[in-house]
């Protein structure tokens, strides 16, 4: 096979000013390739970046599984390199797996939950509209129960009882009561993908890494034919650009190393021949041997039919060109174009158009050999993650936390322990080499001081004898003199022989084991409490289960980085669904995905798209805030300030201010319907009494009335006796009165007729003269037609208009 030199030269980005044409170029993203490359690739020493921090991630791992090298320990331990005088289990004593289980469990207690909150114009104008009309109801209140109580109907939205009667209570009201059937079908959205891909799991991981690297990785992202998914990242595969932030949200670049056949070149670029592949072949070969890479690794993954790749992400910006071209009659028509579409002033005068631009965040994404100039793919990615708020701007499909990250320096608590946790290796070392060098206790017996010895039945006392009398009842037989008399210094024949037990170097050996165990939980603050190997038989539970709920506090990190992914890639899932409802092609199967848990929700899902969110996570309280939250509950339900129906609601809540608000508003309810309750008795004993009151005076009133009705009674007989005296008098008044009127009526009679014959002479008179006036004006005319002469019209008669003037003449 030939040779190949692997070159790590030296790389920079390309210009961020270049046009879109040169940044869509393979050039540049091969450029981009190689810079990063060079910034994790590049040899110090016998070392690089990416393979440093690989080994020392996989050190911390080793030390988390209890499974970390010995050697050591054998170097601590050995003398000259020599260890064949050591006959000690080397095996690691697993204490960094136990706190890590413990941290990393119970942070898989903590329950999270999306919550959805829509925050565009028209559900804020819904939410406003509804919250309106509680206030007229609240206002209203007494008015629509009148109308309730007259006409039957129920002119209220809801138990006018619940109506809240403030503006704290409303609040409080719209928070806990009011959720529009959008944000339920969101939030179902939301948890219908986590669960898809089974996030629990994927969270339990990146808990993990947490704990023990320091940094946790999570990814999204939507492939064809499988939707939108959520992935683990292993922190140590992944390359990224130097950040402070803890959070990566300034990272302009992300990849990842992945060593994979030769065969699945071809499911990347189809193009590829026979002698790129051999080419590419023989490339991996070379940067595996120039980075010793097989001593990272413990299988043969790394054959010369395998190479590795880096699938990298790369932060540009990009320009929106359009010609806005005015029509004749008024409008305008929008034509896009590229970045280098700038005509002149002159000509966009002429023309009656204008440049519009803007520029906006994109991501490329490419697939560069390692160790190569090949680069299998750079293309503009699809399905860019927008925020609806800031189109602008363009998330990156990796989301990360390292809460502890310092310059670029990852801390984690793993990495706090391990000093503490080698010296509890090599204690427990110690304490095997000094079990091992402990002998039993023995005897010491005097055979001459035996031989002085006659035990009466003739035979002799021999050792045998005497150990089996010494083990079976512990008692010695011995003389103090000789047989002639003389002092016998081996008057006890059997003397305890106490060996050196190593008793004060194994309390030793204990005593700093337990004070290195004491040190691991003060780096880390997982007390005794937190962990429950020692509970202290004196401290009551309340206290215990306090000082491990005090412990939460130093992992409080962990926690917060968790919260962080999960709501990032929650606000992710916000958007990818939005442009899967709003341009995807299996919009319905989507639809009936989501849906199939709750079928009430389907026509809401359609129009997510048109709604912006905003998601906010909701922790469950942990223990120590239950137990406050339960003790204000307990304190409320004793003092009766609160019903168990109350209690049972209150708890129902995972929002811990919520559910103290609710707690004081509760408490307010009860001591107003206890105010009313009280009222009301007040007014029954009230009413009670003037009960009583109407009724004595109801008795006296009964008394003055039969009085009075035997008042009333000799009354009517006096005035029915006058009324019958007067109706005699009416009776001849009436009498007289008729006859008066009747000789009034013949008075009357006899001067109309006077006046009536009087009234005919005088018209009779009238008509005569009348009739003579005419026969005269007739002979007159008959005169001057005839010219007669003068005519004479005096009467005979002395009268006048038919009255005599004598009539005139005085008496």
């Amino acid at each position: 096979m030939k040779n190949v030199v692997i070159d790590i030269t030296s790389s920079a980005f390309p210009s961020q000013l270049a046009t879109d044409a040169v940044k869509a170029s393979q050039q540049f993203g091969l450029q981009v390739g190689q810079a990063i490359q060079y910034e994790w690739f590049r040899k110090d020493g016998s070392n690089c970046r990416y393979y440093g921090q690989w080994k020392e991630f996989h050190r911390l791992r080793l030390y988390a599984r209890g499974e970390q090298s010995v050697a050591k320990y054998k170097n601590e331990l050995a003398i000259d390199g020599d260890l064949s005088y050591l006959n000690l289990d080397w095996t690691p004593v697993p204490v960094i797996p136990k706190f890590v289980d413990i941290i990393v469990n119970g942070m898989s207690n903590r329950l999270f939950k999306v919550k959805a909150y829509s925050q565009d114009a028209m559900s804020q104008a819904k939410r406003n509209k509804h919250q309106e009309l509680v206030e007229s109801q609240m206002v209203s209140k007494e008015a629509l129960t009148k109308i309730q109580d007259l006409s039957g109907a129920n002119p209220f939205i809801m138990d006018p009882n619940k109506l809240p009667n403030s503006d704290e209570e409303l609040s409080l009201y719209m928070q806990l009561n009011y959720k529009p059937a959008i944000e339920i079908a969101e939030e179902e959205a939301i948890n219908t993908m986590f669960d898809e891909n089974h996030y629990d799991e994927v969270r339990k991981r990146l808990d993990y890494d947490a704990t023990v690297l320091g940094i946790s990785i999570a990814k999204h992202e939507f492939l064809q034919g499988a939707g939108i998914k959520i992935s683990y990242v292993d922190p140590a595969n992944v390359v990224y650009s130097y950040t402070e932030d803890p959070y990566f949200r300034d990272c302009f670049y992300w990849g990842e190393i992945k060593t994979l056949p030769i065969t699945e070149l071809m499911k990347i670029d189809q193009s590829l021949t026979k002698e790129q592949l051999q080419e590419i072949t023989q490339y991996s070969q070379g940067w595996y041997d120039y980075y010793n890479v097989a001593q990272f690794y413990e299988n043969s993954v790394f054959s010369r039919d395998t190479c590795t790749l880096m699938y990298f992400n790369y932060k540009t910006t990009k320009k929106v060109v359009y010609k806005k071209k005015m029509l004749d009659n008024g409008g305008s028509r929008l034509i896009e174009k590229d970045d280098s579409f700038n005509p002149p002033t002159e000509m966009m005068e002429e023309g009656n158009f204008e440049k519009i631009q803007k520029t906006i965040d994109v991501w490329y994404e490419g697939i560069m050999v390692m160790g190569t100039n090949i680069l299998l793919q750079w293309k503009l990615s699809e399905n860019m993650v927008r925020p609806k708020s800031a189109t602008q701007h363009a998330l990156p499909n990796y989301v990360a936390s390292a809460p502890r990250m310092y310059k670029g320096a990852i801390e984690s608590t793993v990495r706090r322990m391990i000093p503490f946790a080698d010296l509890i290796q090599i204690t427990h070392l110690k304490l095997q080499q000094v079990i091992n060098r402990v002998v039993p206790d023995g005897v010491f017996i005097d055979a001459d001081g035996l031989n002085e010895v006659d035990l009466g039945t003739g035979a002799a006392y021999n050792p045998e004898d005497a150990l089996r009398l010494y083990f079976q009842t512990g008692s010695v037989i011995g003389r103090s003199y000789t047989q002639d008399g003389e002092f016998n210094n081996a008057r006890v024949p059997i003397t305890q022989l106490t060996s050196n037990s190593g008793l004060s170097k194994t309390q030793m050996l204990i005593g700093n084991y337990n004070h290195y165990m004491d040190m691991i939980r003060t780096v880390t603050g997982l007390n005794e409490a937190r962990d429950g190997s020692t509970p202290d038989p004196h401290s009551l539970v309340g206290l215990q289960k306090l000082a491990a709920l005090n412990s939460n506090t130093a992992t409080r990190h962990i926690l917060d980085g968790g919260l962080f992914i999960y709501r990032s890639l929650a606000e992710a899932l916000t958007y990818r669904i939005a442009d899967i409802l709003e341009y995807s092609d299996f919009k319905d199967e989507f639809i009936n995905k989501i849906g199939r848990y709750n079928v009430s929700i389907l026509s809401e899902i359609s129009d997510l798209y048109i709604y912006d969110f905003g998601i906010f996570i909701e922790i469950a309280p942990d223990e120590e805030q239950k137990a406050q939250l339960e003790a204000n509950i307990q304190m409320a339900l004793s003092k009766g300030d609160i019903n168990l129906e109350d209690a049972i609601d209150i708890r129902e809540l995972k929002n811990l201010k919520l559910a103290n608000q609710l707690l004081k508003m509760k408490r307010v309810k009860k001591q107003e319907r206890e105010d009313q309750i009280e009222m009301q008795k007040q007014a029954m004993i009230t009413q009670q009494n003037i009960q009583s009151q109407q009724m004595a005076a109801q008795t006296a009133m009964q008394k003055m009335q039969a009085e009075l009705e035997m008042k009333m009674r000799l009354k009517q007989m006096e005035t029915e006796y006058n009324i019958k005296t007067m109706q005699v008098e009416a009776e001849l008044k009436s009498h007289l009165m008729a006859e008066e009127f009747q000789y009034s009526q013949q008075l009357n009679g006899i001067q109309i007729e006077t006046l009536n014959k009087r009234e005919k002479e005088r018209e009779d008179a009238k008509s005569k003269r009348i009739s003579q006036q005419n026969t005269e004006q007739s002979k007159l005319i008959d005169q001057r037609k005839n010219n007669l002469p003068p005519l004479s019209f005096e009467s005979n008669e002395d009268s006048l208009d038919g009255f005599d003037l004598a009539e005139f003449e005085p008496r």
